[in-house]
């Protein structure tokens, strides 16, 4: 699959649903990420990259596109990217998570 069309397939993934997770199943940090938004009320979309017949293409373009030779798991919120692990919890623990979610519609109180 050609690269730009990867990232097109990426980008359309990330902005079909108001929190979507670029995981894979057997990550243990792609299930604390989950576990965080599922603890705060919200039910993100996970896109298992180990279970899609192109996940591997995509998590090479993500690495290009991040820059990073690990980029999962990696979080769009309201189809904007939030970032890799890191940055969403210090985005939770910062206090502007909250407000993303809400202005996406993932978070109602």
């Amino acid at each position: 699959m050609q690269y730009q069309k990867i990232v097109e397939r990426i980008e359309r993934v990330a902005s079909e649903n108001a929190v979507v997770i670029f995981s894979k199943s057997s990550c243990c940090m792609c299930h604390a990420i989950q576990r965080l938004f599922c603890g705060m009320g919200v039910n993100p979309t996970v896109h298992d990259l180990d279970l899609d017949p192109w996940g591997q293409d995509m998590e090479k373009a993500l690495m290009l596109l991040f820059s990073t030779p690990n980029p999962i798991p990696i979080v769009f919120v309201g189809g904007q990217l939030v970032g890799a692990m890191d940055r969403v919890m210090a985005s939770h623990i910062n206090g502007s998570l909250v407000p993303l979610l809400k202005q996406a519609g993932a978070l109602w109180l």
